[in-house]
């Protein structure tokens, strides 16, 4: 016969309020013991039978995974830090560019002091400071857009350099006065040049195409064959 659940719970429930009506308590055992009918049969195998083909349960997560949590705050804080010092780089770049300008501004319009007729002397240091500044945001724009710029570094070398040559030349001819005409030039170059490193390093290039062209290797020809 087989055995149906309904049933046997009806049937321990009847059991169940007919002790209750005559005052007998039920067996402790009364669940874990399976009820056999007069055939010998165990009514429970079908029971037994679903229990085992369901599928096995899964574990239970561990409390306490907040890994990915702490991961997520660590590159957060890092990526703040970084963009923080990025910009109080930039803060002294430009502090030092404006004080190596105010340095070299005499000395660059001395030079055209007797060299040209009116006021224009004043205005003549920025033929050296226009290509130079020209130049620099397009270094720094390009470094945003993690592009090279071989030209804009040759113009920023190069007006740096006469800048250098025209201050160490208006100077007196000792070590320490040139070496503090020069230094102007050369610090505020050394610190345009750390700053684009910073902004490269923030924003780091991406390299989708080889740089060198690979030459298609040409098949071999069999031994024995004669060119056509």
């Amino acid at each position: 016969m087989d055995w149906d659940p309904a049933e046997e719970l009806a049937h321990l429930l009847h059991e169940a309020i007919e002790n209750e009506r005559n005052g007998a308590a039920p067996p402790a055992n009364t669940a874990k013991i399976p009820v056999i009918d007069g055939s010998g049969n165990n009514p429970l195998g079908g029971l037994t039978k679903i229990a085992a083909g369901l599928p096995p349960l899964s574990p239970t997560p561990p409390r306490g995974r907040r890994r990915p949590r702490s991961r997520k705050r660590a590159i957060g804080a890092l990526r703040t830090t970084s963009f923080f010092l990025a910009a109080l780089a930039a803060v002294v770049v430009s502090m030092v560019c404006v004080f190596s300008g105010m340095v070299s501004y005499d000395p660059l319009r001395h030079v055209a002091q007797y060299r040209i007729y009116g006021n224009a002397d004043r205005w003549w240091p920025l033929l050296v400071f226009g290509p130079w500044l020209v130049a620099s945001l397009s270094i720094l724009r390009a470094a945003l857009h993690r592009r090279r710029v071989v030209h804009s570094w040759a113009v920023v070398l190069l007006f740096s350099t006469v800048s250098m040559l025209l201050c160490v030349a208006q100077a007196p001819h000792t070590p320490v006065d040139v070496a503090a005409a020069a230094l102007p030039a050369l610090a505020s170059l050394t610190c345009f040049q750390q700053l684009v490193r910073q902004i490269t390093l923030t924003r780091p290039p991406l390299q989708t195409k080889p740089r060198h062209r690979t030459r298609p290797t040409p098949a071999r020809r069999p031994t024995g064959q004669k060119p056509a």
